[in-house]
């Protein structure tokens, strides 16, 4: 079925550009993960806290990725018109991070992940819902929730129970950390500009429809990304282990191997 809106009439589902944006940031995402494994089981010497891997793949590569989702989600949202899906699927995507939170605390007990970018999406699509009303709101909220997200970076403070919020405690170390504050602002930044271009779930601009094997096959993992982004973690760990066995085991004491 056919939807028309400004001028353009959209025929499909789904929205390849998106898909494609999607799979760089997914690309770039498991790089650093990788990278950071790498460095963690003392496999490499690249520190992944700082310099252009830090800021490319965790913060532009990650910060495209949510704010994509917010597009999305207003996508779905105006096909749809059902609120009650995407607090189903938080709940889900944060049992899922919570999975994650238990294979990470085999690998270490100080520096598991605990409010991971699975962590921050399930909570994200919680509270989505009550957003979807809004659009230049979003706007200022989301800039509002960026600019204190930032000033946090550099703080920490004498408890844990917080963490989620951004609020980081003293000597805090983990392999994963994406607070809602500044990252939820910026997912509010998705869904500003998800209802300004894709108004009524269609484009509001003219592009080249591709339905090539390669552009299918470029944005297939942009098509998956939860399970892609899951399926990462043993796959790599799993690969390391078998490459460097005795560099990787001492890493999992409470692993019956």
């Amino acid at each position: 079925m056919a939807h028309t809106t400004y001028g353009y009439t959209s025929t499909h589902s789904r929205f390849w550009e998106i898909d494609l944006l999607r799979t760089i940031a997914i690309v770039g995402m498991i790089t650093f993960n990788t990278l950071d494994l790498l460095y963690f089981f003392d496999l490499y010497p690249t520190n992944m806290l700082y310099g252009f891997w830090w800021w490319w793949t965790r913060r532009v590569n990650a910060g495209m990725f949510i704010f994509l989702a917010g597009v999305a989600l207003t996508i779905t949202y105006s096909r749809s018109k059902r609120m009650s899906g995407f607090m189903l699927r938080g709940l889900k995507i944060f049992g899922w991070g919570m999975a994650l939170t238990l294979l990470t605390l085999l690998i270490s007990r100080t520096e598991y992940i605990r409010f991971g970018i699975l962590h921050f999406f399930g909570i994200t699509f919680i509270l989505a819902p009550f957003f979807l009303r809004f659009r230049f709101i979003n706007l200022i909220l989301g800039i509002g929730l960026l600019a204190i997200g930032i000033y946090l970076w550099g703080t920490s403070f004498d408890f844990p129970w917080l963490l989620w919020l951004g609020l980081k405690p003293h000597y805090f170390y983990t392999l994963d950390y994406f607070p809602l504050l500044p990252w939820f602002g910026i997912f509010l930044f998705g869904m500003f500009f998800g209802k300004i271009l894709y108004p009524q779930g269609n484009r509001r601009f003219n592009i080249h429809e591709f339905n090539d094997p390669i552009t299918s096959a470029l944005t297939f993992p942009g098509r998956h990304p939860l399970v892609i982004y899951l399926a990462q973690w043993p796959v790599v760990i799993g690969v390391l282990l078998l490459l460097f066995p005795g560099n990787v085991l001492p890493y999992f004491p409470h692993f019956p191997f």
